[in-house]
């Protein structure tokens, strides 16, 4: 139904005008909340909303069936200071057919084009399986009140499509975060005398053996798990030798290793006290013969493994990651979507849907 199609796609672009011009931080997305909740009951949809998560069933929801959550987020990032465009404007250069402003490519293009393929099946009641569209908070944060607050009151999940810029290629696996605060003990004493134990040296070859250790199961998709020191932290004065250090590792994990597991092996082979942040951004990954992979390479889309973190990693089940729009374009100044990208992206989601069977 090309007619229909086109209809949602310029209403889910005028959606997307009114959240650009909404503000919207992470833990402050109430106002853009309410927008998602009226659209979808503009459109004969049963929104319903827990904290700044919104969300609606389709019609015609059969216990039995497999359910498939179409998810994206509404949350944004504070705006930088070289924007040259006001980042709330939801200004259209007409000749590009471009759209500017803040969560444009991040992820609103891909959160009203998830809304537009919601629409487009909500009603429908031949569908092979059910169809959750969850529109939800947190997400530029991890923050507890997003997705995985969400999650137990959804019911079983078979399988999840997260909306990012992708340029519609399917990433099919994820790398996992860990951050690491890092602590070195000593004991002080006078740096003119042979005296104390000094915290930074201590630190120092620990850092070493973060920077030459290789785990050794490597990703085809996602590469080698990857840690990076990047702060570091020692000292009163030039004289006193230090008796803490503290440090911070950046940790990127593949599939083939939990969080648990990296920060156990890091525990193992350091002196410092290591103590991890969070444990649950743990990679994913979904097979590449999977039906929806299998039926999205039959249309022309490529896969690949992704390196940066979306919800993705707090869903217990198997799940793609694409949507309109470039991941280069995210948290930078004067963000942009083209619109023709959210019309494609619609009609390619509603195209890899059709006649699913799970």
């Amino acid at each position: 139904m090309p007619e229909l199609t086109d209809q949602l796609a310029e209403e889910a672009i005028q959606l997307l005008i009114r959240l650009i011009q909404t503000q919207s931080f992470s833990r402050e997305e109430d106002a853009t909340a309410a927008l998602l909740v009226e659209f979808l009951a503009q459109h004969g949809a049963r929104p319903q909303r827990q904290l700044n998560n919104v969300w609606a069933v389709n019609q015609h929801f059969d216990p039995a069936k497999p359910t498939v959550l179409l998810n994206s987020h509404h949350d944004t990032v504070k705006p930088g200071a070289t924007w040259t465009y006001d980042p709330f404007g939801g200004v259209v250069e007409e000749a590009e057919d471009k759209l500017i402003g803040l969560g444009s490519n991040d992820a609103g293009g891909c959160a009203v084009s998830l809304l537009a393929t919601f629409l487009y099946f909500q009603q429908r009641p031949d569908l092979p399986y059910n169809l959750i569209c969850a529109i939800t908070a947190e997400e530029e944060i991890s923050g507890a009140n997003g997705i995985s607050s969400l999650l137990p009151q959804l019911g079983k999940i078979d399988l999840g499509i997260v909306g990012e810029p992708t340029q519609m290629d399917m990433a099919i696996a994820e790398k996992g975060l860990v951050v690491l605060d890092c602590t070195a003990h000593g004991q002080t004493g006078h740096a003119a005398r042979n005296e104390g134990e000094n915290a930074l040296y201590k630190a120092l070859a620990d850092i070493q053996w973060l920077q030459q250790y290789k785990f050794p199961k490597v990703s085809e998709l996602l590469g080698p798990v990857k840690m990076t020191v990047t702060q570091i932290q020692a000292g009163t004065q030039h004289n006193v030798v230090p008796d803490v250090c503290r440090f911070v590792v950046d940790v990127r994990t593949n599939e083939f290793y939990s969080n648990e597991e990296v920060v156990q092996t890091v525990r193992e082979n350091v002196q410092s006290e290591v103590v991890p942040r969070s444990v649950r951004l743990n990679s994913s990954r979904i097979s590449p013969g999977h039906v929806l992979v299998r039926r999205g390479v039959a249309l022309g889309r490529k896969t690949y493994g992704s390196a940066t973190m979306s919800d993705q990693a707090l869903m217990p089940f198997p799940t793609v990651k694409m949507g309109p729009g470039d991941s280069a374009r995210s948290h930078t100044p004067d963000e942009y979507i083209y619109r023709y990208e959210i019309r494609g992206g619609i009609r390619a989601y509603i195209e890899l849907l059709e006649g699913l069977q799970l």
